[in-house]
C-alpha cells in the first residue's frame, strides 16, 4: 500500500555552509564572523519548516553514501523526517550550498547540486512504482531539478491535476519554471527578480509582477519583494500585503520559510488573507533570528 503523507517535497537536500558577519561587505572583504554547517537545500528547508507547523512531509531527493550523506540523513532522522524513499548513490557525493552574508545582506552564494541533477528521474522511482501516491496533498518542487526533469513533471499524466507548489531555488534558475506557466494546477513562488526573468522585464512591485505572470498563463503565483510587499495572485483576484518590520540577521532560507508556512496554512484550511499573513509573520521571525512561537 502507498504510504500516507501530508506533503511530498522533491528537490535539493544538502549541507548549507553559511558564513555570516555583522559587518557590511563588498567584493574582496575579509572580515570576522561565524561559519555554520546546517542541513539545507530548498526542499529540505521547506520540509523542516512544515514539520514546525505539524505537517508530515515525505522527501524525495538524492543523497550520497559518503560521510556527509550519512551525517545529513542522521540529522534528518533525528528531526523525525520520512527519508525512506530517498535515492542513495554509490558514486555521487552529497550536495552542498555555500553562502556569505554580511550586514548588508547576501554577498554571494554557490549551490553545488550536481548530484541531484545527475540522479535525474531516479528520485521519482517511488512515485513510478506506486510506493508513494500523489493525491490531493501539495507536491513541492524546487528549481534545483534539471530542466528536463521539470519538463517531464509538467507534462506527465502522473502529475496531471496535482497541487504543484514550485520554487525556482535562485534567480539564476528561474527560467526552469517556464514549463509550469501553462500548468492548470501549479503555483509558482518567486521573488521580484525571478518574476522579471520569467517575463523578460523588470517590475517595480510584487503586484504588477503577479498580474503579468497571470496574464502569461500562470494559474497562481506568489511574488515576494523583500520587506516591501508580497502578492498572492489568481485569475480571480490579487491579494497584496506588507511584511512586518524586523531587524534582519539572516537571509538564506527566508523564502523557503515563507513558502512552507504558506503551504502549511492552506493545508490547514486557512483563508487566503490569513495564510499570506501567517507566512509573512513566519518569514519575519526567521530573518530576525527569533525563535518561532
Amino acid at each position: 500500500m502507498p504510504q500516507p503523507s501530508d506533503i511530498i517535497c522533491v528537490g535539493s537536500f544538502l549541507w548549507d555552509v553559511i558564513g555570516r558577519s555583522s559587518n557590511h561587505m563588498r567584493v574582496g572583504s575579509d572580515v570576522p564572523g561565524r561559519i555554520t554547517r546546517l542541513p539545507g537545500g530548498v526542499a529540505l528547508n521547506i520540509a523542516m519548516t512544515l514539520q514546525q507547523f505539524g505537517i508530515k512531509p515525505t522527501v524525495l531527493s538524492a543523497i550520497g553514501k559518503d560521510k556527509a550523506g550519512a551525517e545529513l540523513l542522521h540529522e534528518m532522522g533525528r528531526m523525525g523526517m520520512d527519508c525512506a524513499h530517498i535515492y542513495r548513490s554509490d558514486d555521487l557525493p552529497t550536495d552542498v550550498y555555500m553562502a556569505i552574508e554580511g550586514g548588508n545582506g547576501l554577498i554571494a552564494a554557490i549551490a553545488d547540486a550536481h548530484s541531484l541533477e545527475a540522479a535525474g528521474d531516479k528520485i521519482l522511482t517511488p512515485l513510478r512504482t506506486g510506493a508513494l501516491k500523489i493525491g490531493d496533498q501539495p507536491f513541492v518542487l524546487d528549481g534545483n531539478l534539471t530542466v528536463d526533469l521539470l519538463q517531464t513533471i509538467a507534462t506527465d499524466d502522473l502529475f496531471k491535476g496535482a497541487d504543484l507548489r514550485i520554487a525556482p531555488a535562485s534567480p539564476g534558475k528561474a527560467l526552469r519554471l517556464n514549463a509550469f506557466i501553462p500548468h492548470a494546477t501549479a503555483t509558482l513562488y518567486v521573488n521580484l527578480e525571478e518574476a522579471g526573468y520569467l517575463c523578460s522585464t523588470e517590475f517595480e512591485d510584487s503586484r504588477s509582477a503577479a498580474d503579468t505572470l497571470l496574464k502569461r498563463g500562470c494559474a497562481r503565483v506568489l511574488v515576494t519583494d523583500g520587506a516591501r510587499s508580497v502578492t498572492d495572485g489568481t485569475k480571480d483576484s490579487l491579494i497584496t500585503q506588507t511584511p512586518p518590520e524586523v531587524l534582519v540577521t539572516r537571509v538564506t532560507g527566508a523564502g523557503d520559510t515563507f513558502m512552507a508556512a504558506h503551504i502549511a496554512s492552506e493545508v490547514q484550511y486557512m483563508p487566503r488573507d490569513d495564510a499570506l499573513n501567517r507566512a509573512l509573520e513566519a518569514a519575519a521571525t526567521y530573518v530576525s533570528g527569533a525563535t518561532p512561537k
